[in-house]
């Protein structure tokens, strides 16, 4: 048991071998699952928590494999399927269940009610509810770590129907031109809400995408945490000397809905149960079983500890206060004197 465990902010920075990797891995993927089924499958429909909720079940890998590279200058911008980069960069369960629960020690102090959230000191910066409308601030963030002198990258993550928006290929071009820090992730889950890949872009991988910006495009086993990160570390390496953005293409499927209030019903028969057999999760335990980092009774013990750590989690969260109306236009508004 005293194997598994996190590492905490920005581990990056940190040395580590492959076993230390693996139970990293595990233990942040067994978090953010048990998280956010927390949040959909009880407390949402609970009535604790309102508004739209979306999940990144089964697209743990990707989160993962990539936030465990960033270091401390580099930026993070998540999107709604991206848990466990919060996770990892350092907010803790119980802060990001206030956030859901627009409890005043949640990021956002109750004045959000969802995964609207980032920490400046963290350099995690907010999701844009349009996804792609993120990437050309990926870009900036990108540009002012070049004009401050600093090393850090922009980790830019959004899903495969972004990509066939017009701020994708803006912040992309604009990346691509200046050779930018950044690392372009994409979580291709296979459908832009109820839309499939095949029905939004006439080409068949996003990385198709890469060569006409003149930038590295990479396809990636999104469901191996291993082959994620492997990816990564490339990627990073490629963006830091200098060379300019690249783009991470994960391959993964979205084992729901869009979000909550969505059943699926237009995924055909079948495609969960073929995924399922892919769970990233799954797969990891497999591996550091076969590669002999762990043993097979040390699984439960983790699953049983993250189950605490939520359990715990949510009280804390349940005990926070709803914020004070008379702090409503606190830190919306710059004061000037």
């Amino acid at each position: 048991m005293s194997a598994i465990r996190a590492l905490g902010p920005f581990p990056g920075d940190r040395a580590g071998g492959e076993a230390e990797l693996a139970h990293t891995c595990l233990y942040y993927m067994a978090l953010m699952r048990e998280l956010e089924d927390r949040i959909e499958r009880k407390l949402y429909r609970q009535g604790k928590i309102v508004g739209g909720v979306y999940v990144g079940r089964g697209q743990e890998a990707i989160p993962v494999g990539t936030a465990l590279v960033a270091g401390e200058d580099d930026v993070l911008l998540p999107a709604h399927r991206d848990m466990a980069a919060f996770l990892i960069r350092g907010i803790p369960a119980r802060r990001i269940l206030a956030q859901y629960m627009g409890r005043v020690d949640g990021p956002t102090h109750g004045r959000e009610g969802n995964m609207h959230m980032g920490d400046m000191k963290l350099k995690l910066v907010s999701i844009i509810s349009a996804l792609a409308a993120t990437v050309p601030v990926a870009a900036g963030c990108a540009l002012a770590l070049r004009y401050q002198g600093k090393s850090g990258v922009a980790f830019s993550y959004f899903g495969d129907g972004a990509t066939s928006r017009g701020d994708w290929h803006e912040g992309v071009n604009f990346a691509s031109v200046q050779k930018l820090p950044v690392v372009f992730i994409c979580n291709n889950n296979q459908y832009a809400y109820s839309t499939p890949l095949s029905a939004q872009m006439a080409c068949a991988n996003v990385a198709d995408r890469g060569p006409a910006y003149n930038m590295p495009a990479e396809i990636v086993d999104g469901n191996d945490v291993f082959a994620v990160h492997e990816a990564t570390v490339r990627a990073a390496a490629h963006a830091r000397a200098g060379l300019g953005p690249y783009l991470l293409e994960c391959k993964t499927f979205r084992m729901t809905g869009h979000s909550a209030h969505d059943a699926a019903h237009y995924v055909p028969t079948g495609m969960f149960d073929e995924w399922g057999k892919l769970d990233p999760i799954t797969r990891c335990e497999a591996r550091m079983l076969e590669k002999g980092w762990a043993s097979a009774d040390e699984f439960e013990p983790l699953r049983a500890a993250v189950r605490q750590e939520v359990d715990d989690a949510v009280a804390w969260a349940e005990k926070s206060p709803y914020p004070d109306p008379a702090t409503l236009l606190d830190d919306v508004y710059e004061r000037r004197e």
